[in-house]
């Protein structure tokens, strides 16, 4: 393992845990995999496949600026999307969406399926295409394409702090112009971020906060 990802992973969780992620950490994967179905998420669903009482629930959700709701209260977003952005997220056929290029790279494994991916590369806007298993990155057009990657100091919100930097690129080179315009941010190819991904999941659990804690970032 690159100890250059292992410490951007680290740094990354630290700072994860300080802000909204860390709230949303025991959440993530049983909500991932619902929203992955294609429908919005009741919150009597979401607490119901985590066992938690339903006014906890909206309590949980009330620490998480960036969760997505629709009109009716229920979740379309988190990470993974109804609404639609540049990341399209493809999996049994149906189309979502994701918040940033990491994403797209760490889901896979969360939802447990192989999902096809196309982004807009952020300097030029051509086509990223690739295809990811949850352990693997099967293929990647063009294969030079490289994630932007950035540690803020403050993630109390998720969105706009993190994942609002993390693009696709087509080249290193494309890149430039964002790399001079975030001096501390950095770029991967596509695999190593793969692997980054795949260390920041290992910290999203499935087992609940224990009651009377849920609100605790």
């Amino acid at each position: 393992m690159n100890n250059e990802i292992q410490q951007i992973a680290t740094r990354l969780d630290q700072q994860s845990n300080q802000g909204e992620g860390g709230t949303m950490k025991w959440l993530f994967r049983p909500l991932l995999k619902m929203l992955a179905e294609g429908d919005p998420v009741t919150i009597e669903a979401i607490a119901a496949a985590t066992g938690k009482p339903v006014d906890e629930m909206r309590e949980v959700l009330k620490t998480l600026p960036s969760v997505e709701l629709n009109e009716q209260g229920s979740i379309v977003g988190f990470g993974l999307t109804l609404v639609p952005t540049p990341h399209r997220f493809k999996v049994d056929g149906k189309e979502l969406y994701t918040w940033c290029a990491l994403d797209t790279l760490m889901f896979p494994e969360f939802i447990g399926h192989k999902v096809h991916i196309e982004s807009p590369c952020y300097s030029t806007g051509e086509p990223i295409r690739l295809t990811v298993e949850s352990d693997r990155v099967v293929s990647l057009e063009p294969t030079t394409a490289v994630v932007s990657i950035v540690i803020p100091e403050d993630m109390s919100s998720v969105r706009s702090s993190f994942c609002n930097e993390v693009h696709f690129f087509r080249t290193e080179s494309a890149a430039q112009d964002w790399l001079d315009q975030h001096p501390n941010g950095k770029v991967l190819p596509v695999k190593e971020a793969f692997e980054l991904g795949r260390l920041m999941g290992k910290g999203y659990e499935e087992s609940g906060p224990t009651s009377g804690s849920c609100c605790n970032v």
